[in-house]
């Protein structure tokens, strides 16, 4: 019924820059917040950055200043500039829709920062 599909996924090397999209789709209406978590191996997940409606965002303090969270209402999309990436950035980046009285979740994206 609701479809939260990313890409972008990549391996990038120390200091490079990417850019992931989320866009979603299906029965959905009065989205409240999008935005991106995500999983490195044996760690919890984690919110990485959120943005509500009204233009509010969110971000963990180790992403402040080097990402970036934006969307476009009308496309249902929300996006993650993620700049200065380091090592531990490497995680799967999920997703997240808060929508129809839920919380949907993409299938996730691996993102890997290596030289």
């Amino acid at each position: 019924q609701v479809q939260v599909v990313e890409s972008g996924g990549v391996l990038v090397q120390p200091g490079g820059s990417q850019r992931l999209s989320c866009a979603a789709s299906g029965s959905i209406f009065s989205i409240n917040a999008m935005g991106w978590y995500r999983q490195a191996p044996g760690k919890e997940r984690e919110l990485v950055a959120l943005i509500i409606s009204g233009g509010r965002t969110n971000y963990a303090d180790s992403v402040k200043g080097r990402f970036t969270i934006s969307r476009d209402n009308a496309k249902n999309t929300v996006y993650l500039q993620m700049n200065s990436l380091k090592p531990e950035d490497t995680a799967v980046y999920y997703c997240h829709v808060r929508a129809n009285s839920y919380r949907y979740w993409g299938q996730g994206t691996l993102v890997t920062v290596s030289s």
